[in-house]
């Protein structure tokens, strides 16, 4: 007899991989803490997790109005970063990883926001399953935000680079941009690319976090969650 519905099995499979993750990710919460939380579908699964424990925390800085709203969902306190200061620790998925924990991240729209509250926390933990890790960055298309009266002049920039542009659909960040998908990119010299993109005039952010890589990374694997950390 033929198996049925792998695709759906596979998918159920990597989800349970994602909650494993965000499930761990809770061992670097501190108490009496306000935490920065990502984007997308892993950090729903942290946010549903968090909301076990929400009693500790004194509050979050969300990256994204979705999450914003997921949290507050759970009866979870949600801050302005001006409001909030530094941060002890900012918890988000990635597209892609490397072994150096630089990562593509942007696939959600969220790229901007993501940045600045990774930028603005002391420790970055990364939660994903083992198929975002890859060697060489670039599989996964590059977002880049844009302002919107800069997107010819930014994709003949990134056309010059090899990259090929495609603008996201019916698409607007929560700043009012757009953003351009990069593919045919291959990102072997990751903090150099994501300072000269952010160079490019008309460039809000691009979804490169090299600079700023994560400092843990929670991998979901079928032997169970994989630590790495920067070295």
């Amino acid at each position: 007899m033929i198996p049925q519905n792998r695709s759906s099995e596979k998918k159920v499979n990597q989800d349970e991989l994602k909650k494993q993750v965000a499930e761990a990710a809770l061992e670097y919460v501190e108490s009496g803490s306000i935490i920065g939380v990502g984007t997308g579908s892993t950090a729903n699964h942290f946010i549903d997790s968090l909301a076990k424990i929400k009693g500790r925390i004194d509050g979050t800085v969300a990256s994204s109005v979705v999450s914003a709203e997921r949290l507050k969902s759970h009866g979870i306190p949600v801050m302005d970063l001006n409001q909030a200061g530094q941060l002890s620790l900012y918890v988000d998925g990635a597209d892609e990883t490397n072994e150096f924990l630089q990562l593509i991240k942007g696939g959600g729209g969220a790229l901007t926001r993501e940045k600045i509250v990774a930028a603005a926390s002391d420790t970055f933990v990364c939660i994903c399953d083992e198929s975002k890790l890859v060697k060489v960055l670039g599989t996964f298309p590059l977002p880049v935000e844009v302002v919107p009266m800069a997107q010819s002049y930014v994709a003949r920039e990134l056309v010059r680079i090899g990259g090929r542009p495609e603008l996201r659909q019916g698409f607007t960040t929560d700043n009012g941009n757009i953003i351009l998908d990069v593919k045919g990119l291959e990102i072997m010299q990751a903090r150099q690319l994501e300072s000269q993109l952010n160079d490019i005039a008309g460039v809000v952010t691009v979804g490169i976090f090299a600079n700023r890589p994560a400092d843990v990374l929670l991998l979901g694997t079928a032997a169970g969650v994989d630590t790495r950390k920067v070295a």
